[in-house]
């Protein structure tokens, strides 16, 4: 490590509130440590050795940025990043428009990352960071006299949700989409906003889907994802295969697993993507229904410390931020775990903190920093 590296980690331990939520690091520290393991395992089957290792190496410098980010962000104050905020929306803005030009990268019939200089950039993680800023600033901060949002509030919040949904929409990215709409909702929902506009947004959402559907509006792959998860058998070797093959792998690894590094579908690479989209498959086949379970547990574990956070705050931007972190982790690891065992349909949405993955890996981590900031200076322990 170089000296201003040592250099700025110690300056950022020495501003570390004196207490932290000791159960929420662990559980993101172990989450973070069994996901670089099952990258490892995802991708140790491949025919080159050395793209395995790479894998392994890349993320491990991803969690050391993540954890560095989490640090720094937990040892200021948290309203330091709330100033930034406006700052954060806009790199996320610019960045989502630039996947649109020719820096962006169609993966997986997505158009969702910027190419630059051979890095891989999601702006739609650094959209949900923004976002939950964003909203928490707007509904979270009342006028003077005002004891709750009012509807100019939901208005221009509702401004900060069109620009990044209606930029990922068109790449198209819908499990990003769907992640942004339902962290809204939930911060929205817990603002004491007016029922009715929580109930015409509802209204709405349910409209368009419609709409989307009944004038064809979602690209073929898309389409082909749903009707797979509707009826798994009608394509299995072509829309379906995924599905198929992930129910397989996690079937197969029975009570205990097959051992890390032993499964048969894992070391074949018969499940596609299983070192990001589909990392739950290898946990479910290499460490079995116990393992499996122990990570949903630490998963639950956090999003439920995120929450008592949350009911502990008495500024209500500081309990919004958390009810926006909490959403944005449990939603995605709903779709994840649930597409993996086909009872969701497919929207490649990684697993939190045990995807492999840079932007998703830091911006989670820095989630993490901001709940910990919070929580520390809600109760004065600084």
């Amino acid at each position: 490590m170089t000296a201003p590296a040592r250099s700025y980690l110690t300056r950022v331990t020495a501003a570390l509130p004196r207490r932290i939520d000791r159960t929420l690091v662990g559980c993101v520290a172990a989450l973070s440590v069994t996901g670089l393991v099952l990258v490892w395992a995802a991708t140790a089957g491949s025919d080159d050795p050395a793209e395995a290792t790479g894998f392994l190496e890349r993320q491990l410098v991803h969690l050391f940025i993540g954890g560095t980010v989490c640090l720094g962000v937990a040892s200021v104050d948290y309203r330091l990043p709330r100033a930034y905020a406006p700052v954060l929306f806009v790199l996320a803005a610019v960045g989502l428009g630039l996947v649109l030009t020719p820096l962006g990268a169609v993966i997986n019939g997505s158009r969702s990352w910027v190419v630059i200089g051979g890095f891989q950039v999601q702006p739609g993680e650094v959209a949900k960071l923004a976002l939950i800023l964003g909203v928490a600033m707007l509904l979270g901060e009342p006028r003077d006299g005002e004891f709750r949002p009012t509807g100019r509030d939901v208005l221009f919040s509702l401004a900060v949700l069109a620009v990044p949904l209606g930029l990922i929409m068109a790449q198209p990215d819908l499990g990003t989409g769907m992640v942004l709409g339902s962290v809204y909702l939930a911060m929205l929902a817990l603002s004491g906003a007016p029922a009715r506009w929580i109930g015409g947004l509802v209204a709405c959402g349910v409209a368009g889907a419609f709409c989307v559907w009944w004038f064809g509006l979602l690209k073929a792959y898309q389409i082909a994802r749903f009707t797979s998860f509707v009826d798994p058998t009608s394509d299995p070797q072509g829309t379906g295969y995924n599905a198929n093959q992930a129910q397989i792998a996690v079937g197969s690894g029975g009570l205990s697993g097959s051992g890390l590094f032993q499964g048969e579908h894992t070391s074949g690479q018969f499940v596609p993507e299983q070192h990001t989209d589909f990392i739950f498959t290898v946990a479910g086949e290499e460490l079995g229904f116990i393992g499996g379970t122990v990570i949903l547990a630490m998963l639950a574990t956090v999003v439920w410390r995120v929450l008592r956070v949350a009911v502990g705050c008495e500024e209500p931007y500081g309990r919004l931020v958390c009810v926006g972190v909490a959403t944005w982790l449990c939603f995605q690891t709903f779709i994840n775990i649930g597409m993996t065992l086909g009872i969701m349909p497919i929207t490649g949405l990684p697993l939190p903190f045990v995807s492999y993955g840079g932007t998703a890996t830091i911006a989670n981590l820095t989630a993490i920093g901001l709940v910990l900031g919070i929580h520390a200076r809600e109760r004065g322990y600084v």
